[in-house]
């Protein structure tokens, strides 16, 4: 089997199935109980640290493809992005509903006096249309130099997500400062790739 064939019919329905196999866990324990005592807090950390460890994921694609040279695994990056979207959407409406129950005004008044909603909120709102953009007919449409530019704010997303987290944590700040370093060596691989580009 080669590559392509290997991606297609393999790695990416596996890739895909793992990406979804938090949200059936997370179903399971609703439906059995066993979420913890403040369930909305449970449901909350969960989708928020999933989606923010997808979206990192789907920022590992290219330097994985530039390390390995297989090309195909290019194709991960979409559903990866549709997935971390997914999670980080159910982790803002767990908020909007079970937390301050649709409620404009107190949302508002979060996102303002709250630093670390104000940054969560517009990382969020940075990904709606990075997600409402990823079909090739939207590639099409926009250009394919001007979708590139919109897409890496995906970067600043991914940003915000770890100041969110890492402010969001009172104590045991390890996990995200886990994400941060991650997203700090993705960071640095891609300026070390742009630099040598650049002419000397």
């Amino acid at each position: 089997m080669n590559r392509y064939r290997l991606t297609k019919w393999v790695v990416r329905p596996a890739v895909i199935i793992a990406s979804q196999i938090p949200i059936a866990w997370l179903l399971w324990d609703t439906v059995v109980g066993n979420l913890s005592a403040n369930p909305i807090e449970d449901i909350t950390h969960r989708t928020g640290t999933w989606g923010l460890a997808v979206l990192l994921a789907t920022l590992s694609v290219t330097p994985l493809v530039r390390l390995t040279g297989w090309s195909h695994l290019i194709k991960l990056r979409r559903p990866l992005g549709l997935s971390a979207f997914l999670y980080l959407s159910l982790h803002f409406a767990t908020y909007l509903a079970l937390d301050q129950f649709f409620s404009i005004s107190g949302i508002f008044n979060d996102v303002v006096k709250r630093p670390y909603l104000t940054v969560g909120f517009t990382s969020f709102c940075i990904l709606v249309p990075l997600a409402l953009t990823s079909t090739n007919k939207m590639v099409k449409r926009l250009g394919g130099r001007r979708w590139a530019r919109l897409h890496r704010l995906v970067y600043v997303a991914a940003a915000g997500g770890v100041l969110h987290f890492l402010w969001l944590v009172k104590i045991d700040k390890r996990e995200p400062i886990i994400y941060a370093s991650i997203l700090v060596l993705l960071l640095a691989l891609r300026l070390g790739r742009r630099r040598r580009r650049l002419p000397g």
